[in-house]
């Protein structure tokens, strides 16, 4: 697995899953807010089984 996820697209996925997690567990919005766990767990891993598909890399690191 590697990685294709780059350091500005990691943090804006940690932070949009973060809130959409902390919204749900707040009952702000409804249960669908912890599919946060989607970009925040794609973030974390620094990968996104998406993008593959769609030939796209974020990650300057792995594009050689």
């Amino acid at each position: 697995m590697k990685t294709n996820v780059g350091t500005v697209d990691r943090v804006l996925r940690i932070i949009a899953g973060a809130v959409l997690i902390g919204l749900a567990a707040t009952g702000t919005v409804g249960a669908w807010g912890y599919l946060g766990l989607v970009p925040l767990l794609t973030g974390l891993f620094r990968f996104c089984p998406v993008y593959p598909l769609l030939g796209i890399n974020t990650c300057p690191l792995s594009k050689s």
